[in-house]
């Protein structure tokens, strides 16, 4: 029985932390996409989608485990404008998330829980892509600066643009 309690304390962690992830990165969507950075904005809405996906994931596993599923984000949300900082933040959790799994697939095998710790090893991959995805976002703002963020809102006038065009 406590193999399946240490289980489900370090699933909630994981469900904390992915509400975390889902609250900011929804944060840092609606502030792109009010700034007209559509690609950038698209990038943390998907993200926060894929993040809600992870809780359910864990959500149903801590279920099998007969557990109850704790619906509490591990930290709130950091008020983030900047478009640099919110891309290092977003690398940051992430990387965070992809220790943490690790560890706890470790945990897990330790504990002969094999389902949970493949769980866990699973979204260290999935963490370890948003990662790079993240870091690819600052390295191009590195490289180009405000010539990239430029180029993310003339992004939205060319979608603009060619609505307005189709509908005459």
């Amino acid at each position: 029985m406590k193999i399946r309690e240490k289980s489900i304390e370090l699933l909630n962690r994981a469900v904390a932390d992915e509400l975390t992830a889902v609250h900011q990165y929804m944060y840092f969507h609606f502030y792109c996409d009010d700034y007209g950075y559509d690609p950038l904005s698209e990038i943390f809405r998907r993200t926060a989608i894929t993040e809600m996906m992870h809780v359910e994931r864990l959500a149903e596993r801590i279920l099998f485990l007969k557990g109850e599923v704790e619906m509490k984000p591990s930290q709130e949300v950091e008020k983030i404008h900047n478009v640099e900082k919110m891309l290092k933040k977003a690398a940051e959790m992430e990387e965070e998330s992809v220790n943490l799994y690790n560890e706890w697939a470790k945990t897990c095998a330790e504990n002969s829980d094999s389902v949970t710790k493949k769980m866990f090893e699973d979204l260290a991959g999935e963490e370890e892509q948003h990662q790079d995805i993240f870091e690819t976002e600052m390295d191009n703002l590195s490289k180009f600066g405000d010539n990239y963020l430029a180029l993310q809102s003339l992004e939205r006038s060319k979608t603009q643009a060619a609505g307005n065009a189709a509908a005459e």
